[in-house]
């Protein structure tokens, strides 16, 4: 995206003998400095908005990333393939890919190995 500038010579007017002379009015000044404040605030608008472009761009690269990579491990059907009764359609199920840690994951371990130990002397015992 790409934005067009203007020189400002070919928009400011030649300053008047008698605004030179006495200075210019207090609304005018007032009315430049507004001016001023809100074209820093659109240049300030535009960087934080390329910003975040640039952010998009690289969160759907990572996103496009993801999913090519799960769409690899998928089998992917062959419709002019017949299927027989009891054939499964799909291919195995593909490997855990990613593991996501749950608020419970340590009382859950501590119960499996509780389970597991039990298991064990139950075994020994039995």
């Amino acid at each position: 995206m790409s934005y067009h500038t203007r020189s400002l010579s070919s928009h400011m007017r030649a300053p008047s003998a008698s605004s030179s002379s006495t200075g210019q009015s207090p609304a005018l000044l007032a009315r430049i400095e507004e001016k001023k404040a809100e074209l820093e605030s659109l240049r300030e608008l535009r960087d934080l908005s390329a910003a975040v472009a640039g952010q998009m761009e690289a969160l759907e690269k990572k996103l496009s990333t993801l999913s090519d990579g799960t769409e690899a491990k998928l089998a992917k059907p062959n419709p002019e393939a017949p299927v027989e009764e009891g054939q499964e359609v799909t291919g195995p199920l593909p490997q855990v890919l990613v593991r996501i840690p749950t608020e419970h994951a340590p009382a859950l371990q501590a119960q499996a190995e509780a389970a597991e130990a039990a298991a064990e002397e139950e075994s020994r015992l039995g």
